[in-house]
């Protein structure tokens, strides 16, 4: 079954009520407070692997990786003080060959 194109207004956000409308729709068998619960259960393991490290590939969409930041000298741009800024984790996004954004 191939996926259908989920219309989006240009510029728009999309949120996780709006997921959970789309898979409410397109599966006739669960109720929309089904669908909100398997939406959110989706991004809970998500983010569960990224807090603890793991990176995340999404075949056809992208891949979300956590990139470890070094720690290093900054200076307070109130009092010109320098001081240590701690190393730091953040997340990465880069999508997937198949996509032209």
């Amino acid at each position: 079954m191939c996926p259908k194109k989920i219309p989006v207004k240009k510029a728009s956000i999309v949120i996780k009520a709006d997921l959970a409308k789309v898979v409410y729709e397109r599966h006739g068998g669960i109720s929309y407070r089904e669908a909100k619960d398997v939406v959110e259960l989706i991004l809970g393991v998500i983010k569960g692997s990224l807090v603890v490290g793991e990176n995340v590939k999404l075949s056809g969409f992208g891949s979300l990786n956590v990139v470890q930041r070094k720690g290093r000298l900054g200076r307070n741009p109130q009092t010109g003080e320098r001081m240590k800024l701690a190393a730091s984790k953040y997340v990465t996004f880069r999508p997937s060959g198949l996509h032209s954004f």
